[in-house]
């Protein structure tokens, strides 16, 4: 089965990686081409088997997805929890004040820091974890501005989305069909939306976001996810 969902993501990357966008959106990454290695590891180890429940974020972080190539890919989550670990190439062009480090890069992406670390401490193993979950992104794509600020997919133009949403669409509908879940969790609003718009069956929920854009989220995100997720009938 991952070996599906191993293609699905290639035909994504292929789809995005024909895309243009205009200013202010000034560099755009792809992950699933520079990092593929790490990510193609993710799928194979991890993405085998019918899940019960399917956490969905929007799109990688600068310091997350961005470096290692895993979907809230927090860099000591992804190697010391998930067991990932490999050499990171480099986008081009590349942004001389967001480089790409991999696995050495120093920043810990926080939205990936929270999240993972509330799987760690619910299951204790990975294992035990993606036994029944599993965790992917809506868009394979990070959007930079000229002086280095982040832009997510909902900052677009209507315009830049209409064919980006088509191909993130197609593979979405394709990886809930392969996995067949029974709960689809939005990690925030907007990829709650993606859900509801693509899922032909199963419970679709939302919880709050991790970010430390988030002045709820820096109080005490876990606990709050949690309570949502048991509140729902999920754990």
């Amino acid at each position: 089965m991952s070996r599906e969902l191993i293609q699905a993501t290639r035909e994504l990357s292929k789809n995005v990686d024909a895309l243009h966008f205009a200013e202010p959106t000034a560099y755009v990454y792809n992950p699933l081409e520079y990092a593929w290695k790490a990510h193609e590891i993710y799928l194979e180890k991890w993405g085998s088997g019918q899940k019960k429940v399917i956490f969905l974020g929007m799109n990688p972080g600068p310091w997350g997805m961005a470096q290692v190539g895993v979907p809230f890919g927090e860099v000591s989550m992804v190697r010391d929890w998930l067991g990932i670990q490999c050499d990171i190439g480099k986008p081009e062009p590349e942004h001389p004040k967001r480089p790409i480090e991999g696995f050495s890069c120093k920043r810990s992406e926080v939205s990936g820091r929270r999240f993972w670390g509330m799987f760690k401490e619910q299951f204790g193993t990975a294992d035990q974890f993606f036994a029944n979950h599993f965790v992917l992104n809506y868009c394979p794509l990070v959007f930079m501005e000229e002086g280095g600020r982040n832009r997510t997919p909902d900052k677009l133009s209507a315009e830049e989305r209409k064919p980006l949403d088509e191909a993130c669409d197609q593979y979405l509908k394709r990886a809930l069909e392969i996995l067949s879940p029974e709960i689809l969790v939005g990690v925030g609003a907007y990829a709650e939306k993606c859900l509801l718009r693509n899922a032909t069956k199963g419970k679709v929920m939302r919880i709050l976001h991790p970010s430390p854009a988030s002045p709820v989220a820096n109080r005490e995100w876990p606990g709050a996810a949690v309570r949502s997720l048991e509140e729902a009938g999920v754990w």
